[in-house]
C-alpha cells in the first residue's frame, strides 16, 4: 500500500535515509512525505503498529523485482524426468541410439524413465524384456544408477535411472 491507500490512524514511520522518525499519525506521515517529493509505503503491514517508510516508490519497486530476479537464478533447477521407450524386440543399434539419448538426458541432470512396452503376446515373454531393460541400464552404468527398480506397471515394464552420485 503506497500515500493514501494507507488507512491505519498511527504508524511507525522510518525516513528516506532510514532513520527512524518515531509512531505518529498517518495524515502526518504523508504530509512529510509529500514535502520531500516521496512516497509512503507500507512495508511491513503485520507489524504492531504498521511500518511505513518515505521513499521513491517506483524505484523500490524496481529494486524488488531485480531481488526477486536473482532469487530465481540462484535457486536450483530440479530435474524434469525424460521417458525413453523401448520394445522387446529393439535391435542393438536402436538400443544404443536409445542409451545415447539417455546419457544426454542425465547428464543435463534430469532424470529418465525406461519404458518397456510389451504388445499383444509379447506379454507371455516378459523375462526376454528384463532382460533387454537389464542390458540398457548396463549401458548407462558408468553415469547413471537404478533410482527405482524394474517394475510391471499394466503391460508396460518401468526403471527410473538417475544421474550417479
Amino acid at each position: 500500500m503506497i500515500n493514501e491507500q494507507i488507512r491505519d490512524k498511527e504508524i511507525r514511520l522510518i525516513g528516506e535515509h532510514g532513520e527512524q522518525l518515531g509512531i505518529m499519525p498517518s495524515k502526518d506521515a504523508f504530509k512529510i512525505a509529500q514535502d520531500a517529493n516521496l512516497d509512503l509505503v507500507k512495508i511491513a503491514p503485520n507489524a504492531e503498529p504498521p511500518v511505513c517508510r518515505i521513499i521513491d516508490y517506483s524505484k523500490f519497486r524496481y529494486e524488488q523485482r531485480r531481488k526477486e530476479k536473482e532469487n530465481k537464478k540462484k535457486q536450483q533447477k530440479t530435474g524434469e524426468t525424460k521417458e525413453i521407450q523401448l520394445t522387446p524386440g529393439i535391435a542393438d543399434n536402436d538400443l544404443n541410439t536409445k542409451a545415447g539419448q539417455a546419457r544426454k538426458f542425465i547428464a543435463k541432470g534430469n532424470k529418465v524413465k525406461v519404458e518397456l512396452r510389451f504388445r499383444g503376446r509379447e506379454m507371455a515373454h516378459q523375462q526376454g524384456g528384463m532382460e533387454t531393460l537389464m542390458s540398457f541400464c548396463q549401458k548407462l552404468e558408468d553415469v547413471a544408477s537404478i533410482d527405482k527398480p524394474p517394475k510391471m506397471e499394466g503391460r508396460n515394464l518401468v526403471v527410473i535411472l538417475a544421474e550417479k552420485k
